[in-house]
């Protein structure tokens, strides 16, 4: 468009536009950091995220939860999150879902991960937790990323008061067990699984194996063994041979060995508050052995 005069009424801007323009740009971005400014638009692709924002969250801050977080078998919070639209946990989907935040695990697909951080978006992920004491982290850390931090507190203060409420009296007698998976998988002492058994005041046959974290405990090798008690993995609908020493005869067998049904796997899954559910649920069944003896 011509300008009256006849000369043009494009405008270049000068370097000391840009400057000024630069500079307001960092002092607003420094504003808001100081201001502690909370996410407004919080995606979680990962189920041990999901429980975390859903007992953190703000309202209306939490926007979608992964999936899974729907399936009743593997969520503690399944009722909770169904009030929350889910996502698959693609780059695709949740880039469209507009968000300020991305929580994630350190397992979530690296290529997702790299897709979301290269077109902008802020993903922070979560290692798992692998005892008792990286509950609180995880705690702290979602808290500080929502900025919720007084509800971080509460959380955490009730959670060691309930978890110091189910704690086995010093001194007493802790029956030897085994958790027990398909494919004759076990947990050791230095995972969260273990942690719940020694909590719930249990000594687990995986250190006399010499097994400090996951691995396989040969059903030969828990059979001399013979503990107390074996907690067995949940047993999916359906045949597979990878299930077989899970209803062995050589089990039941065992003379005094008590077959404790089934893990929940929901309320093993992730380090949050819920794994106190499956510390009761042990520390009853701990309980009702004495009864007997």
């Amino acid at each position: 468009m011509a300008h009256p005069t006849g000369r043009s009424t494009s405008v270049s801007v000068r370097r000391s536009d840009l400057l000024a323009l630069a500079v307001l740009a960092w002092a607003g971005a420094a504003t808001a950091a100081m201001a502690g400014d909370a996410p407004r638009r919080v995606v979680s692709v990962n189920l041990c995220t999901d429980q975390l924002a859903l007992m953190l969250a703000a309202p209306g801050q939490l926007v979608s939860v992964s999936r899974l977080s729907h399936d009743a078998d593997s969520s503690v919070m399944a009722q909770t999150a169904r009030t929350l639209p889910a996502n698959g946990s693609g780059a695709e989907e949740v880039f469209l879902l507009a968000p300020d935040l991305v929580l994630a695990g350190t397992f979530t697909a690296p290529a997702t991960v790299t897709l979301l951080r290269s077109l902008g978006l802020d993903v922070v992920q979560f290692t798992p937790a692998q005892s008792l004491a990286d509950i609180p982290d995880r705690i702290v850390q979602m808290g500080a990323l929502l900025g919720r931090e007084d509800a971080a507190a509460d959380l955490i203060a009730r959670f060691h008061g309930d978890l110091a409420a189910l704690a086995a009296a010093p001194g007493a007698a802790r029956p030897r067990a085994a958790l027990y998976y398909v494919n004759a998988y076990t947990s050791g002492d230095k995972t969260l699984a273990g942690d719940i058994l020694r909590a719930a005041g249990f000594a687990n046959v995986a250190s006399e194996a010499g097994l400090t974290a996951g691995g396989t405990l040969p059903l030969e090798r828990l059979v001399m063994l013979a503990p107390d008690v074996i907690i067995q993995g949940r047993d999916y609908p359906g045949d597979a041979r990878a299930e077989a020493t899970l209803d062995h005869l050589a089990l039941h067998a065992l003379a005094g060995t008590r077959i404790a049904g089934r893990i929940t796997d929901r309320d093993w899954i992730c380090g949050t508050p819920h794994v106190l559910r499956a510390i009761r649920s042990l520390r009853d069944l701990r309980l009702s052995l004495k009864a007997v003896q």
